[in-house]
């Protein structure tokens, strides 16, 4: 994907999952199908007949969820099974944009904090606003670049 690609995804994205960002769900503390099931006034026993499973598997997938042990499959069919929809998201904690140009302002200062060791060492150290300038060069430089580059380690 090039760098105008990734950048129109992002923004896709974003759009799609800056209303998310304002939610704040709090979990149930025995998980959301216990709590769910337990408010259509459900039983264990119904919901493993309506999902075909064994009655005995439902507390199990209960615990299971409360510990991030079950799959998102069963947590799907035990959803369906009370007419829900599951829902699953990746929600960033701030706009993608953002947290691409942080990754990439902290490479560019890493490097600049490298290549101004090294010119110090040889008595040619810039600036602070030459250090900064090039520090935003480097910066605008990375983003330009295939975003690929920004997420592997130095």
């Amino acid at each position: 994907m090039n760098t105008k690609q990734a950048a129109l995804a992002r923004k896709q994205l974003e759009r799609r999952l800056a209303p998310l960002r304002e939610l704040s769900l709090a979990v149930p503390p025995r998980g959301w199908m216990k709590a769910i099931r337990e408010a259509l006034g459900m039983s264990s026993r119904q919901l493993a007949a309506r999902m075909g499973a064994a009655p005995s598997r439902i507390p199990a997938i209960e615990k299971a969820e409360v510990s991030g042990a079950t799959t998102i499959r069963t947590l799907r069919e035990a959803a369906a099974a009370m007419n829900c929809t599951f829902v699953y998201a990746f929600v960033p904690i701030k706009p993608l944009d953002d947290i691409v140009r942080e990754r990439a302002a902290e490479k560019a200062g890493r490097a600049m904090t490298r290549l101004d060791h090294t010119m110090q060492l040889e008595n040619q150290a810039l600036l602070r606003p030459d250090l900064e300038d090039e520090r935003q060069r480097l910066t605008e430089s990375l983003l330009a670049d295939a975003p690929r580059r920004l997420w592997e380690d130095d």
